[in-house]
């Protein structure tokens, strides 16, 4: 049967002062009390999960296992997952469809960077430029992934948000933070963000994920920091990326001249790249992959098909498949979209803290940093995928990506919007020439 239709908490006028994405007025559940970094909350967890965890969202997702409402007519979840955690929602109405071990403290790996991407953006537009200090490259990890940047070189803001995003550059993180304030800044408005966001399974050591003692999130967690990502444009403009030009080292010429040359680098998500054992899965637009020693692979998505929008994380695959955590999202993806609409959901993402009532009329920038145009984002509504359309930069629409056709188009930073219209991701699809 059918899943019974919301009504009231579907009609009221909501707002967030950081995120107006994620306003569904919904109760919260108690919270477990965040973890410390002692050894037991360490990056490494049992290998079972706790026999309570936390309720944020619904009881359901508090306990161990799987959970799912199957009824007649709901399709049997794959069996061939074996993530430790993982999570299907539906990324408007915020209902989670199915869910195992969902509140699972586990390490997240560069996952924690769409965290780290959804505090800082607002700081900087695009435009502003850097020069590189060796100190803004300190304490990087070893075995980072890495972008390349370069001592001595400027780049852009936005330059750094490619390298954050398609090669899940530390390097480019590292900077990022030392024109934030530095590290130990950036890790405290990365904890407060979390805390707004509800996401109290959280706990932020390393900005960029790196393993670290204490460093811990959920795939609820993750799930709600994809789902308050996507509503800044430049967010899904960066996470939908496939492939850009990034900036090379200046050389010196035989006659002194210098040059600097770019090179391309490509999204490491291969549900919107591909790979040769992962196709690239119809209606992704990203969100952000992750890999260490201690995490194992993690992964979140976001993709639209047939008019329904889905959010899927899973953590930690235990089959040693190449390529395994994109393929068990692929099959919770697709049982997501034939699911949708049929069952009964087992819990919600929740809102931030600061939802309020608001009244409409708020015109706000559609793009981080400042640098918006002011108006919905887009040219609009109901554009189609544009695959291959090359920016002027170099960076590419190859791939498919998500669009969202009718409804309202409304972008954060305080924008009211009600919430029994459809969750907006506008613009997604596009594949526009960039600055």
């Amino acid at each position: 049967m059918p899943a019974p239709k919301k009504t009231a908490r579907r009609s009221l006028l909501v707002t967030s002062a950081v995120l107006s994405s994620l306003a569904l007025a919904a109760p919260v559940a108690v919270a477990a009390p965040k973890p410390s970094d002692s050894p037991s909350a360490s990056a490494s967890p049992s290998a079972t999960p706790p026999a309570s965890m936390s309720s944020v969202g619904g009881a359901r997702l508090g306990r161990p296992g799987t959970q799912v409402n199957l009824a007649s007519g709901v399709p049997v979840l794959p069996k061939d997952v074996s993530a430790r955690s993982w999570i299907v929602a539906d990324a408007e109405s915020g209902d989670v469809l199915a869910a195992h071990n969902a509140h699972w403290r586990l390490a997240p790996a560069s996952t924690l960077k769409m965290l780290f991407a959804d505090t800082l953006l607002p700081k900087f537009p695009s435009g502003t430029k850097h020069k590189v200090v060796p100190a803004d490259l300190a304490g990087i990890g070893a075995g980072s992934s890495m972008v390349g940047i370069k001592e001595e070189e400027t780049y852009t803001v936005h330059d750094l948000w490619l390298g954050v995003f398609l090669r899940s550059g530390n390097d480019a993180v590292h900077v990022l933070s030392a024109m934030n304030g530095g590290v130990e800044n950036t890790v405290k408005a990365m904890n407060e963000h979390a805390e707004e966001l509800q996401a109290l399974d959280t706990h932020v050591v390393s900005p960029d994920g790196y393993d670290a003692e204490g460093q811990v999130s959920s795939a609820y967690d993750l799930t709600l920091f994809a789902r308050s990502g996507m509503q800044k444009k430049d967010f899904r403009e960066y996470a939908s990326t496939v492939r850009a030009k990034f900036p090379g080292q200046t050389k010196k010429g035989k006659k002194g001249k210098k040059t600097r040359e770019s090179f391309e680098i490509q999204n490491t998500n291969r549900l919107l790249a591909g790979d040769s054992d992962v196709p690239v899965y119809q209606g992704i637009a990203g969100v952000k992959n992750g890999n260490t020693t201690n995490a194992g692979a993690t992964f979140t998505g976001v993709a639209e098909r047939g008019g329904k929008v889905l959010l899927v994380t899973v953590m930690n695959p235990e089959k040693p498949e190449h390529n395994e955590v994109y393929k068990e999202t692929a099959r919770l993806f697709d049982w997501g979209f034939k699911a949708a609409g049929k069952v009964q959901p087992v819990g919600e993402l929740v809102p931030p803290k600061g939802a309020a009532q608001a009244k409409p009329g708020v015109n706000p920038s559609g793009e981080a940093g400042g640098s918006g145009d002011g108006g919905s984002g887009t040219t609009g509504t109901g554009s189609k995928p544009v695959a291959g359309a090359p920016a002027a930069d170099g960076s590419s629409g190859i791939g498919t990506a998500l669009g969202i056709t009718g409804g309202v188009l409304v972008l954060l930073a305080g924008a009211a919007f009600l919430v029994n219209r459809r969750w907006p991701l506008p613009d997604l699809v596009r594949r526009r020439t960039r600055p």
